[in-house]
């Protein structure tokens, strides 16, 4: 069973970030840290790296932090990660995978892997983090998507698709819980300088940064920055999904 006490105790809050072990997830969880949180971390497959940035996190900024290991696609694992989790305050639903190719060789059990870690999670986690901050009249849920699912990509229609749910997911369920004064956001990501863009070649990538009128790729830092600013924004902000990427769409 993995506890800490909660925000009652000098905290900032409680928050809770998916897929943490890297990227915009690690970052977050650094940002979350720096400003005073106590977290929950997960990742699916890298626990040892997740327990280094958990440990990191402790020692430069004395706050608590449990690292679980948990495939957020999962219902089971889902249930088994909230059994343990008695406060919450934060949500950052982050764990995500891509998938590149024609929709016509995508496999069923590729199509839903994709919908289940990047869209279903959400419902997962959400479902379970909903009745803890009911009790507390007070909450933030922020989801991160995608350019994608505003736009839609050639070759990642899944993807696309996924993050669109992403979206029209956000925005509904910020109607819902609005009178209880829990706030869903997400922000749109474009390009940013994560391994999740490895299987870009260095040519398709300079071509892909001459499009982006920043002329630079985004960086995890800065996703993390606006996370943590939605967390604290003002609570009539809600159901929004906003796009950080560097003036591209």
């Amino acid at each position: 069973m993995h506890t800490y006490t909660d925000s009652s105790c000098g905290l900032a809050g409680t928050a809770l970030v998916t897929g943490a072990s890297r990227g915009i997830g690690k970052a977050t969880a650094q940002a979350f840290a720096r400003a005073g949180y106590g977290l929950y971390l997960t990742c699916h497959a890298s626990l040892d790296a997740l327990e280094q940035v958990a440990e990191n996190i402790r020692s430069s900024w004395g706050v608590p932090c449990t690292a679980i290991q948990a495939d957020m696609g999962c219902p089971e694992d889902v249930r088994r990660l909230f059994a343990g989790i008695h406060s919450l305050d934060v949500l950052v639903n982050n764990a995500g995978i891509s998938h590149m190719g024609l929709l016509a060789d995508m496999s069923d059990a590729e199509w839903h892997r994709i919908m289940a870690v990047n869209l279903d999670a959400c419902f997962y986690t959400c479902r379970a983090a909903i009745p803890l901050m009911l009790r507390r009249h007070s909450g933030r849920i922020l989801n991160v998507s995608s350019v994608w699912g505003c736009q839609g990509a050639s070759m990642e229609v899944a993807y696309s698709a996924s993050k669109g749910g992403v979206n029209a997911f956000t925005k509904a369920l910020a109607k819902e819980l609005a009178p209880s004064n829990i706030q869903v956001n997400a922000i749109a990501c474009g390009v940013i300088d994560t391994a999740m863009n490895g299987s870009l070649t260095p040519e398709e990538m300079a071509a892909l940064q001459e499009e982006i009128p920043a002329d630079r790729l985004g960086t995890p830092e800065e996703a993390a920055e606006l996370i943590l600013q939605l967390a604290q924004a003002p609570g009539y902000l809600t159901g929004q999904v906003i796009t950080m990427d560097g003036g591209w769409y």
